[in-house]
């Protein structure tokens, strides 16, 4: 029996096929931008891949559109 895995946009919900190609994926790191200073959340945004689209904080992102709405949503969070 041949295992099959899917991934679903976090934002539309839209099931990711073969041939999907524009998909991303998104996390938030914690960095210090001056040595001392507290860390400050930013969200890193990169193309799809494989190995860390496994990861259990990324967000799977269909496309330009529902990355932007990411992006929105995490700025009026706070981050």
């Amino acid at each position: 029996m041949a295992f099959t895995e899917t991934f679903r946009c976090d934002v539309c919900s839209k099931a990711k096929s073969e041939g999907s190609e524009d998909w991303w994926l998104a996390w938030t790191e914690h960095i210090s931008p001056l040595p001392g200073t507290e860390p400050t959340p930013q969200l890193r945004f990169m193309p799809w891949g494989m190995l860390l689209s496994h990861e259990a904080d990324v967000r799977h992102l269909c496309g330009s559109r529902c990355a932007q709405t990411l992006m929105d949503r995490w700025m009026h969070s706070g981050g």
